[in-house]
């Protein structure tokens, strides 16, 4: 409780940004294709979103050291709730293309204000239990940010946006508000993408993988499950039981990558990953049921590769290098999910609902062969660092991570 009250500033602020872009994706999606938007503009929305996301993370510390970090949360927050708004004030692709970069921005920007006060504000005694409650906030508001997308769906498209608008405005007053002073700005990490790949070229496969299955899955998800005859409030479900699945899967994987050689785990996620593409697909003529069990699965064999990646990258880099090796790792990450929405929405549009999860199992399929040709090339480490589920929010996330990993080494 103490925690919560201490931090309940930065939390109520992530929850508040978390309900607002949560929902944005999908409500695009089911609007745009309402409109006339063809699937692979509606992709393209996806991919433009984490084009502005990479922007922002690039951009959010520099803006940090020359405002402050209020003022800085301010600016994205202002920004977000512009791209919100500007929806309703024309229906077409291209401008909603340049207002999804604008939450895109506000998305990174906002994650790397608070990850930088929160770093400055943990100490090692309350680190643990900080990140813990950060955790939980954030993918609880995540997964609630699911169930409105049926509510926002039968709203008339104006007040749907304006409601977005509104808790991305929220967001803004828990932390310009706070009377506790702000801290001392972080300097900004080197990015350095060669970094990661010199640690281990399999975390950067996986990474990208990661990046293809989740961003395309939540940013295309809702035209899959339009497709295979979900009503918007189910489509809602559907995304939350990915959400869910994910959640779960985190201890379990968790407990193998640190008993385990995380390559084999890798692999082995891979394979489940397949076949739980094939599942879901098999799944769409069993009714919504099956279809939500499907993505609970889904949500198991792929939300956790992205931090068993990372966490085998560091097992090979000193400590020193924790930070700008999360940079560098979120670099690949935010790539991978600019190509997927729209490449994945063009597969869809020309070969079916399925090619989605085609295409995402042919990722998972090169990575488990990759792997298996890595484990050839050189051993695994005698020491590694602790696994920790890695949040995909901001260049800065390392910061909060590393002392996590050096404190806690496994043989």
């Amino acid at each position: 409780m103490q925690m919560l009250i201490t931090f309940g500033a930065l939390f109520l602020s992530v929850a508040m940004l978390q309900l607002s872009s949560g929902g944005v994706g999908p409500l695009d999606a089911l609007t745009g294709l309402a409109n006339g938007f063809s699937q692979g503009e509606v992709g393209f929305l996806g991919s433009a979103h984490f084009f502005g996301f990479f922007i922002g993370c690039w951009w959010a510390p520099r803006l940090m050291g020359n405002v402050g970090h209020s003022r800085a949360y301010a600016t994205f927050t202002a920004m977000g709730a512009i791209g919100l708004a500007a929806h309703v004030t024309v229906t077409d692709p291209i401008w909603w293309a340049f207002f999804r970069i604008a939450s895109g921005i506000c998305v990174a920007g906002c994650y790397t204000v608070i990850e930088a006060w929160l770093q400055a504000k943990v100490t090692n005694e309350t680190r643990g239990r900080a990140m813990g409650s950060y955790r939980v906030v954030d993918v609880g508001a995540s997964f609630v940010a699911q169930f409105m997308i049926g509510a926002l769906a039968d709203m008339e498209t104006y007040i749907a946006y304006n409601a977005l608008t509104i808790l991305c405005c929220a967001a803004i007053f828990p932390l310009t508000l706070t009377k506790a002073e702000q801290p001392a700005t972080p300097s900004a990490p080197r990015l350095r993408p060669a970094l990661a790949w010199r640690a281990s070229p399999l975390a950067v496969a996986g990474v990208l993988v990661a990046a293809q299955s989740s961003a395309a899955f939540r940013m295309v998800g809702p035209i899959y499950g339009q497709e295979v005859g979900l009503q918007a409030s189910q489509i809602g479900y559907f995304l939350a039981a990915y959400v869910a699945g994910g959640a779960l899967a985190q201890y379990p994987v968790g407990w193998l990558a640190d008993k385990f050689d995380r390559r084999w785990v890798l692999i082995w996620l891979s394979v489940a990953a397949i076949i739980a593409c094939i599942v879901t697909v098999a799944s769409a003529g069993m009714g919504t049921w099956a279809v939500m069990a499907a993505a609970t699965f889904f949500g198991l064999t792929t939300f956790p590769v992205y931090s068993v990646a990372t966490a085998h990258a560091h097992d090979f880099i000193s400590d020193e290098e924790r930070i700008e090796l999360s940079a560098a790792l979120m670099f690949f990450y935010a790539v991978g999910a600019i190509a997927a929405p729209y490449v994945s929405s063009k597969l869809m549009s020309g070969f079916g609902a399925g090619a989605l999860f085609t295409f995402i199992s042919v990722g998972h399929l090169l990575l488990a062969i990759f792997g298996l040709m890595r484990m050839r090339v050189r051993s695994a480490p005698v020491t590694r660092t602790r696994y920790i589920y890695a949040p995909r929010t901001s260049f800065i996330v390392g910061r909060l991570l590393g002392r996590s990993r050096n404190r806690d080494q496994n043989e």
